[in-house]
């Protein structure tokens, strides 16, 4: 309606020139209705497989129990074309038929929804975690079993008796973790055993 050029148009758009041409023709063919976004999907697909060989695949499949690769190889198809036809028509996988029958003994899996509680506080989920302890500096996986034994025995417990092996006895550490099931709130501490009265403490 400026009159600005095509280049001009498309530079302050940020789009190309020929989407800025197509939007000029669009509005001078149809007005301000041409400019409501359309849909991209073709409005003829030559190559779209025809109804009656979809229906000899699942005829196939349902008379012979044959899967994607045998039936695609004994009709000229590509397998992942058989695929998207059987899920296309619902057919179940072929372990959850009865072999004789051929008649569906599994429902199709059916979409998951996720309980919530309606308020913060309801329900909440506790999770403990048994973590080995590494020394200040890293162990032994890192750098090796003399240095790792060193970094080891500088920071052992002298209460922790040592194992059968001779090594330093660092112990455990214990992920306590919580999260909320409404607001999805989550605080985790790290303490020393998993024992109730150290549980409840961590709840409290």
């Amino acid at each position: 309606e400026d009159g600005w050029p095509l280049r001009r148009a498309a530079d302050r758009f940020n789009v190309s020139v020929t989407t800025a041409k197509r939007w000029a023709d669009r509005y001078r063919d149809h007005g301000p209705a041409g400019m409501v976004d359309r849909s991209s999907r073709p409005r003829s697909c030559p190559h779209r497989t025809t109804r009656r060989r979809e229906r000899r695949v699942v005829g196939l499949r349902v008379s012979r129990r044959w899967g994607p690769a045998r039936i695609g190889f004994h009709l000229g198809l590509n397998v992942s074309t058989v695929h998207r036809i059987l899920t296309r028509y619902q057919c179940v996988r072929l372990s959850w038929t009865d072999p004789a029958t051929g008649a569906p003994v599994r429902a199709r899996r059916r979409e998951v929804r996720r309980y919530e509680r309606e308020a913060a506080g309801d329900l909440i989920h506790v999770d403990i975690k048994k973590l080995g302890r590494i020394p200040d500096g890293g162990g032994h996986r890192v750098h090796g079993r003399a240095r790792g034994g060193r970094n080891s025995s500088a920071h052992r417990d002298p209460s922790r008796p040592r194992t059968v092996h001779g090594r330093p006895n660092l112990g455990y550490a214990y992920l306590h973790h919580a999260v909320d099931d409404h607001s999805r709130y989550a605080y985790s501490e790290i303490l020393a055993d998993e024992k109730k009265e150290t549980a409840t403490a961590f709840m409290t």
